[in-house]
């Protein structure tokens, strides 16, 4: 495993409905990250067909694998590139189920998914009318590192990246797509996530308007002590490198044991009194 690793923070623009266009985009990203040296690049969350699409995401939804994941698997293996993105999978056991999926490829193909767990339905939201929930946290032991996923709305709930850490995750990558109404709330929980769990968390977010909808950018990379290393520009796309260095974990563990005073029991109260509410 690397101690050092260099990913590139992909904020860009997706074209609604149009995964060509979009696939070509991630395409043009990842040759540049490429040539920048770097070892991983993050593309936001739905960033092959959009995030506003409504009832055109059942014909723009595809299993896993699928066309769409095989090409850019063939792009991983061709560059060498390590790739996370974001697309809505079709589930293999029914014709209309889907699911809000991060996508982890490498050079070596398919690494693993992530189903988004919480679906925010409420306000200009409306996920839970087409997205089934996902049931599991996800880190995944790579060349590059334990690797965690997450996905926006997933962010509130401290529970997920709590289990992606508990699982060997040192740097968690959440993938989004939050419109400008919401920016002072990921920029309190990135911090916060990263801190609680002495990790780094790279946030890549969504960027452009999208039927009225806009999405504020904004993307970053937070250090385990909940400090912004780098961070994208706001309402504009962006491509930003940036270095994680995981050697930097083990000091902030020790002044901020989190982990060591994690208490386990609480969750049994946690999740007696969640039934009851």
């Amino acid at each position: 495993m690397k101690e050092k690793i260099k990913l590139v923070l992909a904020q860009i623009s997706s074209k609604r409905e149009n995964k060509e266009k979009n696939l070509r985009r991630i395409e043009e990203f990842t040759i540049k990250a490429k040539e920048q040296a770097a070892d991983l690049v993050i593309f936001p969350e739905l960033s092959l067909t959009g995030y506003v699409v409504r009832d055109q995401i059942y014909e723009l939804a595809e299993i896993i694998p699928g066309p769409s994941t095989k090409r850019i698997e063939d792009l991983a293996k061709r560059t060498g590139m390590y790739i996370i993105f974001g697309m809505p999978e079709l589930s293999e056991k029914t014709k209309a189920t889907v699911f809000n999926t991060a996508v982890f490829v490498g050079p070596q193909g398919g690494i693993g998914k992530y189903r988004k767990m919480y679906l925010p339905t409420h306000s200009v939201f409306e996920e839970k009318r087409y997205f089934r929930q996902g049931y599991q946290t996800a880190a995944f032991n790579t060349e590059l590192g334990n690797i965690g996923l997450c996905i926006c709305y997933d962010l509130f709930f401290p529970e997920v990246c709590r289990l992606s850490r508990l699982k060997g995750a040192e740097l968690i990558v959440s993938i989004s797509a939050s419109p400008a109404v919401r920016r002072r709330y990921f920029e309190i929980l990135t911090a916060a996530r990263a801190l609680e769990n002495t990790v780094f968390l790279a946030y890549v977010n969504l960027v452009g308007v999208e039927d009225g909808l806009q999405f504020w950018g904004g993307s970053r990379l937070i250090s385990p002590t909940g400090e912004v290393l780098v961070k994208a520009k706001n309402d504009e796309e962006d491509f930003v490198i940036c270095e994680v260095d995981y050697r930097e974990i083990r000091p902030v563990e020790t002044f901020v044991p989190t982990l060591r005073d994690l208490r386990p029991e609480l969750f049994d109260e946690l999740k007696k009194h969640a039934e009851l509410f």
